[in-house]
């Protein structure tokens, strides 16, 4: 017995040395961990517990039958993070360059199919290569059953994708598919064909880098919505987000019982009165959240909104609000995207929605109309709507026509609503109202800019405030901000106990 174990453990080192010590230092000397580093990270101390380690591939094409690839490139096994059960995978560039042959696709599917039996969340950490060409269609294979369970798993489970390296061609859609993208920055690339093909195909010479770098997907295409500054940091993150988030979509998350209350007692300042001027609505959301904890997502992609994860009173909760630094937070194509697929996974795993309105509307253009922003558009009002979540909205102070509806309004399904006094609620701004209301009076003047401010002042005092919303029973209450934080904290008890039955069918049909 004695010599079978020694093998055994023989044979277990063999395995976890990877692609060897040449290589496993050639990977630290790029900045990168390795892939047992990095679950060592991701999972409480003395937690993990690996899964196929001895899977071997069996391909003898190519001079495949002469070579070793331990554990077949790719580690997979479940471990606890923050005292809860996850599922990983975690690719081996040591090995092969981490690419993905038969074997390596059915450890993954393997650990996937794993996650949904236990409703456990599942980390995936992608470093490789791409397809292993010397495997032909099974790597084609491998990737369609990843892709598949991918989308089986979504709504379901939680997905969170750690991007460490290289990701290309046909691997970058399972990342795609999962709710949460971490890109290290520099080590990191995602694109569907390289530099070399573009060069070769369309004539375009550009960088890894500036082609699909992490930079790149977190500020212009939006695909990714962490950026951090190692491995190390990526993994920080995965744990922090795992702490917001419940199991699966049967669970509630996990309150926290232990929480400090910010001081409240300046927000009232943070709000310019006149509506023209700007201001960084994180500052309001930290004022109203418990200290410390708003946990932003999309930090670098369509800044005119800004969503992310907070706790209230210690409850997990998902923070949509106009950014009036940028943009005067209007509505755009981007901003549309990045807030509807953040209310979709909200309310898919039971976390409640609290949305701060300031926007002056959608933002008008050519390039804003043919890019189609009645189609994105209408994937918030369609996210809002669909959404059966407790719907929590404080209107700041701009909520101008169809941008108003969309932003969580009662009309969308909103729970609770509550306005500050500083609230504009109309169909659009004063001036422009009074432009189109009173242009007969305006022209007919003798002093038409004089006119113009007077009816302005007309308008404003009609209807840009909360007051005319308020007696129709479109918000629910006016409040003195210093009472915002107790306010949403009485929604979000009440609200724990709601029931909102929908329609039966099969899904939806969301405006893509």
């Amino acid at each position: 017995m004695d010599e079978l174990i020694q093998k055994l453990k023989d044979l277990e080192k063999e395995v976890e040395i990877g692609g060897g010590q040449d290589k496993i230092d050639k990977q630290h000397a790029e900045g990168k961990l390795t892939a047992r580093e990095r679950l060592e990270l991701l999972f409480d101390p003395g937690t993990f517990e690996e899964i196929d380690k001895f899977v071997k591939h069996r391909n003898t094409q190519f001079g495949l039958d002469k070579m070793k690839l331990p554990a077949d490139g790719v580690i997979t096994g479940i471990g606890k993070v923050n005292g809860r059960p996850v599922a990983a995978f975690s690719q081996d560039f040591t090995v092969m360059g981490g690419s993905l042959g038969e074997m390596h696709a059915k450890k993954i599917v393997k650990i996937m199919d794993m996650a949904m039996k236990l409703g456990i969340p599942l980390v995936g950490i992608n470093d490789s290569g791409g397809a292993r060409i010397q495997e032909g269609v099974d790597s084609l294979y491998g990737y369609g059953e990843i892709f598949y369970r991918n989308t089986l798993a979504s709504g379901v489970i939680p997905q969170i994708t750690v991007i460490a390296g290289p990701c290309a061609g046909g691997a970058v859609y399972s990342p795609a598919i999962t709710d949460f993208v971490v890109m290290v920055d520099k080590t990191a690339q995602m694109f569907i064909t390289g530099p070399n093909v573009i060069k070769a195909v369309t004539g375009e010479d550009i960088s890894k880098e500036d082609l699909g770098g992490s930079f790149v997907h977190n500020s212009k295409s939006g695909n990714a919505h962490f950026l951090a500054s190692d491995d190390k940091q990526a993994i920080e993150m995965v744990r922090k987000l795992l702490s917001y988030i419940p199991q699966n979509n049967m669970e509630e998350p996990l309150p926290e019982d232990n929480f400090s209350i910010p001081d409240i007692s300046d927000i009232h300042t943070l709000v310019p009165v006149d509506s023209k001027k700007g201001f960084d609505v994180r500052d309001v959301i930290k004022k109203i959240v418990d200290e410390g904890t708003f946990f932003e997502v999309h930090e670098h992609f369509a800044k005119s909104i800004v969503v992310g994860f907070a706790r209230i009173g210690g409850r997990s909760v998902g923070i949509v609000a106009n950014q009036p630094n940028y943009l005067a937070g209007v509505l755009d194509i981007d901003s549309s995207d990045k807030a509807a697929r953040f209310i979709r996974f909200l309310d898919a795993f039971n976390i409640p929605i609290v949305t701060f309105v300031d926007t002056p509307g959608y933002l008008p253009g050519v390039k804003q109309e043919h890019g189609g922003i009645i189609r994105h558009g209408a994937k918030l009002l369609y996210a809002y709507s669909e959404a059966t979540v407790p719907k929590i909205t404080i209107i700041l102070r701009k909520a101008y026509g169809g941008a108003y509806i969309a932003m969580g309004s009662k009309h969308l399904g909103a729970d609770f609503v509550a306005a500050w006094p500083t609230a504009e609620i109309a169909v659009m701004g004063p001036d422009g109202a009074a432009n189109i209301i009173f242009k007969k009076d305006i022209d007919a003047s003798e002093n038409p800019e004089e006119t113009r401010k007077q009816k302005i002042e007309e308008y404003r005092q009609l209807f840009a405030n909360p007051y005319v919303a308020a007696s129709r029973g479109y918000i629910d209450a006016v409040i003195d901000p210093r009472e915002t934080r107790t306010w949403i904290e009485k929604a979000l008890e009440y609200g724990s106990t709601k029931v909102e039955p929908r329609p039966n069918k099969k899904h939806g049909n969301i405006p893509l």
